[in-house]
């Protein structure tokens, strides 16, 4: 039988595993580590960055970490801090529980015409599940505060992510995005896998 002092010592190690997670992606990307970013996660997860205008959908993990590292991948630089975790556990089922936290998304994009630093400010709401693996984030969601310096430096950095991916991977990332995002209809000359990547990248910025 589980006692009292067992729960609330097992309750902070969960708090401690939670974080740690919440913070591992925002590392993952700033090391371009997408297999740490991606173990962070569930599979499918919810992911809503509507703040950024894309509407809220279940995606597949592999779809997500496409989408966050053609983003990101063609930035000098980045540091993203996930400060202040509030954590609430469901009293219901102790195997949820969620993460409240802080997002200060640094970037740098060296030679950039428009300036060469970004800055996003904001917070997430992280829906954490507990798997045979440990805590995974299985709904995340996004909430704009204010944005500073060159806020066209996401598209910028998507193109030069592009300009150097080999053509097999951008056929790769077209193929796994067959909804078209912010409203493109299907068939138009938009919809290219350059530009497609592009509009998910202004909405998926990290």
């Amino acid at each position: 039988m589980t006692t009292d002092l067992e729960s609330r010592i097992r309750q902070i190690e969960d708090r401690t595993q939670i974080s740690e997670q919440v913070i591992r992606y925002a590392m993952g990307v700033d090391r371009r580590d997408w297999a740490m970013f991606a173990g962070c996660f569930t599979d499918p997860v919810y992911a809503d960055f509507s703040g950024g205008g894309i509407p809220a959908a279940t995606v597949s993990r592999a779809d997500l970490v496409a989408r966050v590292s053609a983003a990101l991948n063609g930035f000098t630089a980045t540091q993203h801090i996930s400060p202040n975790h509030i954590i609430e556990f469901d009293a219901s089922d102790p195997g949820r529980a969620i993460c409240h936290s802080y997002m200060y998304a640094q970037h740098l994009l060296r030679g950039s015409a428009s300036g060469e630093f970004y800055l996003l400010r904001g917070s997430y709401t992280n829906h954490m599940l507990r798997t045979p693996d440990g805590w995974r984030i299985e709904r995340i969601i996004q909430h704009r505060s204010w944005e500073y310096g060159n806020t066209s430096a996401v598209t910028e950095a998507t193109a030069r992510a592009q300009a150097q991916a080999p053509a097999s991977q951008t056929i790769r990332w077209h193929a796994t995005t067959p909804r078209r995002p912010c409203g493109l209809p299907t068939g138009s000359r938009a919809a290219s896998a350059s530009s497609t990547s592009a509009i998910w990248a202004c909405c998926l910025i990290w």
